[in-house]
């Protein structure tokens, strides 16, 4: 096995053993979604979003996820707020730029927040990362419209800009800090078929990294374990509905020495 996939299992362990408060200032849509595939992570979910306690919530999490999947210009204020508090505290911040690329409200918002915060990762679609980089990452709605292949050569360069780990999820997963690049093979199918998947794994990510110094081999175990409880979902669903109970029950289910002998990561 790779030394990837031992630390795979490794921080798949501490967060069971350790179950890390994760803050998630996240969208309306996924929030079920999200605290039930951390709580299945092993994890401890908090969804905090009123501006009068942002920072102390940050005081107590192990990592912040800020997701702008449903934004408003509150909402931004507030994340900035959190973001600054982390940054100021040395904790880890994952950014999910739902729907960049799509309006000028979300581009600019997930630029604000790379410019006035310290993220740790950045994960997202190929268009919506790279429309972070003032090239022609348009989006159709929030869904993509480049490839993860289409955005590699990019990314390196914009992590290196942005000095940030970035994320690109897709058929395969690509991440890269600007110096490293890692790829993650897994998943299925029927995963864009369900809504707040990618806002999952963003949240996944939150977990790992509370474990995990290295942004770049927190994001690339964390989307590892939850391509194989993807691939894991999809032997039994038989479609959408069935594949997002599966995929719950295989993150739950999923242990360690399983993960470490069925994770695929390689280097880019």
């Amino acid at each position: 096995m790779s030394a990837l996939a031992g630390k795979a299992a490794k921080n798949l362990k501490k967060i069971r053993d350790s179950k890390p408060l994760i803050h998630n200032i996240t969208n309306f849509v996924v929030m079920d979604t999200t605290a039930n595939a951390l709580l299945a992570c092993g994890a401890s979910p908090v969804m905090a979003h009123a501006d009068n306690e942002v920072e102390e919530m940050v005081d107590l999490a192990g990592a912040l996820v800020l997701n702008i999947g449903t934004l408003s210009d509150d909402w931004l204020i507030t994340m900035i707020k959190a973001g600054r508090r982390a940054s100021t505290l040395g904790k880890p911040i994952v950014l999910d730029p739902v729907g960049a690329g799509a309006t000028a409200l979300r581009t600019n918002a997930a630029k604000a927040i790379l410019f006035q915060t310290w993220v740790s990762v950045v994960r997202g679609n190929a268009s919506e990362i790279l429309s972070l980089s003032g090239q022609d990452g348009s989006t159709k709605g929030v869904d993509a419209t480049h490839t993860v292949a289409d955005a590699s050569d990019e990314a390196g360069r914009l992590a290196r800009e942005l000095g940030t780990t970035l994320a690109l999820t897709g058929a395969t997963d690509l991440v890269t800090d600007g110096r490293r690049t890692l790829t993650i093979e897994g998943g299925h199918r029927l995963m864009p078929y369900v809504t707040g998947t990618g806002c999952s794994a963003s949240a996944l990510i939150g977990a790992f990294l509370s474990v995990d110094n290295d942004p770049l081999t927190a994001a690339a175990t964390a989307l590892a374990y939850y391509g194989v409880a993807g691939e894991i979902a999809g032997t039994r669903a038989t479609g959408p509905g069935t594949f997002a109970i599966h995929l719950l029950d295989a993150l739950y289910s999923l242990q360690p020495d399983e993960l470490e002998a069925r994770c695929r990561i390689a280097p880019g």
